[in-house]
């Protein structure tokens, strides 16, 4: 946890890390003063206190015990890790998410759940969209190609359709035979998104 002497948010905070600590909910808490370790909170990228990061996922302003009791549980499974970056999509911190999967592009998996919801609200996926373009062509999205191809045969359209607009920013070859086989797809919108990402893969 980053904070400072004049903040009058992080002694709760504080307070409630260290309720956590006391009863197992979080290993240890190591607490940097910006005002006395301006260097260190440069390093961690800390622009306002109360800042706290809680696995990978960093958090500012005013938290109540049970928000970081939720947060900590999110951040020990892929479920969790997928309820997290929904949470934070939802508050609109999409550069959040980007931030935290860009240090660990592992966690692109986590965005997966959000694509596979068609009942998640616009914004959110909307966010998941921009979290998984932002990774077009690397590694991370590519690794995920057998779980976008699953996603392609799902029986919502919405899912369908996404997932063959992520299998083509793969930039992988091996996506191709996944979008042949929606040229035929029920759905118009599909058919056409599957087409594109097609034109759109190298041979």
């Amino acid at each position: 946890m980053c904070l400072s002497g004049h903040c009058p948010n992080c002694p709760a905070v504080l307070t409630a890390l260290a309720e956590m600590v006391k009863a197992g909910s979080l290993g240890e808490l190591r607490v940097v003063n910006v005002e006395q370790r301006a260097e260190t909170a440069r390093e961690l990228g800390v622009r306002s206190v109360p800042w706290v990061r809680i696995g990978p996922f960093e958090l500012t302003g005013l938290r109540s015990r049970q928000e970081l009791e939720s947060w900590a549980s999110m951040a020990v499974s892929e479920t969790g890790m997928a309820d997290g970056f929904h949470a934070l999509l939802k508050e609109g911190e999409l550069a959040t998410v980007l931030e935290t999967v860009r240090k660990a592009p592992e966690l692109l998996a986590a965005v997966l759940p959000i694509v596979a919801n068609p009942e998640a609200s616009l914004n959110v996926r909307i966010g998941a969209g921009a979290v998984l373009e932002a990774f077009a062509g690397q590694p991370a999205l590519r690794a995920l190609l057998p779980r976008l191809a699953e996603l392609s045969t799902d029986e919502d359209a919405r899912v369908r359709a996404d997932a063959c607009h992520y299998l083509g920013l793969t930039g992988d070859a091996a996506a191709r035979s996944h979008l042949q086989a929606r040229l035929d797809d029920a759905d118009a919108a599909v058919r056409e998104i599957a087409a594109e990402s097609l034109a759109a893969l190298p041979d």
